[in-house]
């Protein structure tokens, strides 16, 4: 564990690192893997994300190579290959992503002793939102439109992409417990997936608490399972994920990154969590500004001007708003407990995320918004 350089934490930004960063004789030692011509010089970034350690390497000609490194426990080859292919299918449709660089021996990532790695050419356009982390809103609603109007085309794009679910992946933006008729019934299926997750749960009522805090809003969603189409999304769809083209005439979206959370779900899964990212400020929920009503709108209108929504469609973005987070946050519970052997997020994923945002959402505001954005939908 490294102080250098933080990371963002449950609470916010953490001085403390769960994996170190890149050093820049790390760098040279996997690089060297990669047909590049050209050794790293220097490592002009790292990154804050806390799931695995990132940073932007500079090469002695003057060119980056985007790097990112995975404990093999979170993600192993196989598990990478399956992001790979989508970002592959999504670039063949012309989609802005950055293809996996392959190393000399033609496999698209690397392992070395405990780490998994991977390489990417940097996007064009600016990393407008590097230092925002989930949770908090775009800098306008012509960001917030642009974003959903990107969203929509990766939909349309993603429709074509025939790969099943991923299984037993910890850290994705999932439904397979969402869309079982019964929601204990498919966390109880769900959950040995999920490395760690029952042993961390034995110490918790997690029974009684989804049976108080999410039940009612999964019987409100299963009605219109049967309607549900199934293809892959993005699953984290925040402005830190995007590179951004800006001028005085109009904001574009130059690029998609981090496909780390991607599962086959459907588009108004995909929506909802776009909203619940970035329309509620989830860190800072005591402040007054707490919901984005503007730019949750400018999102739905980018989204809706490229691919209209059906009166079943905008039902169910409404029934997965106080559900997307479900499976991630349990996860994250998993991660933490098992993984990197920390109690204290591990009861900040449960309480606060699990078990917090749907009970904001069972409260006065998270009605509101609720009947609102359905009023928002029905008008797109």
């Amino acid at each position: 564990m490294s102080a250098a350089i933080g990371q963002f934490g449950v609470h916010g930004v953490e001085a403390r690192r769960d994996w170190p960063p890149f050093t820049l004789s790390e760098a040279q030692t996997v690089l060297a893997h990669y047909p590049l011509n050209f050794e790293a010089e220097d490592i002009v970034w790292h990154g804050q994300r806390p799931f695995s350690a990132t940073g932007l390497i500079q090469l002695h000609n003057g060119t980056k190579v985007f790097l990112k490194r995975h404990d093999h426990r979170l993600r192993n080859q196989a598990a990478i290959a399956e992001e790979h292919a989508f970002i592959q299918h999504l670039a063949l449709q012309g989609m802005p992503v950055s293809r996996p660089f392959s190393t000399c021996t033609g496999t698209p990532s690397l392992t070395i002793g405990e780490w998994v790695y991977e390489a990417f050419a940097p996007l064009k356009g600016l990393d407008t939102y590097r230092d925002t982390p989930s949770w908090e809103p775009y800098q306008s609603t012509v960001d917030a439109g642009a974003a959903g109007e990107m969203l929509a085309r990766l939909h349309l794009s993603a429709a074509t992409f025939d790969a099943p679910r991923r299984k037993g992946r910890l850290l994705l933006s999932s439904m397979d417990a969402l869309t079982a008729p019964s929601l204990l019934g498919g966390l109880e299926k769900w959950i040995p997936t999920q490395q760690g997750l029952r042993q961390a749960l034995n110490k918790r009522m997690w029974k009684q608490d989804v049976s108080e805090a999410l039940t009612p809003f999964h019987t409100l969603l299963v009605p219109l399972l049967p309607a549900l189409q199934t293809f892959w999304g993005h699953g984290d769809w925040h402005g830190s994920n995007l590179f951004w083209t800006k001028n005085t005439q109009n904001t574009e979206i130059a690029g998609i990154f981090d496909f780390g959370m991607s599962d086959r779900t459907c588009p108004t899964f995909d929506l909802a969590v776009a909203i619940e990212r970035s329309g509620i400020r989830w860190l800072d929920i005591g402040n007054t500004k707490k919901v984005f009503h503007d730019q949750i709108s400018a999102l739905v209108r980018g989204y809706t001007r490229n691919r209209q929504l059906s009166d079943t469609e905008r039902a169910l973005v409404c029934a997965f708003l106080p559900l997307v987070h479900v499976e991630f946050a349990l996860s994250e519970v998993a991660y933490y407990e098992a993984l990197v052997q920390d109690p204290f997020s591990a009861e900040v994923a449960y309480e606060e995320y699990l078990l917090g945002h749907a009970r904001w959402f069972q409260a006065d505001e998270g009605r509101r918004l609720l009947a609102w954005l359905s009023d928002v939908l029905g008008a797109s």
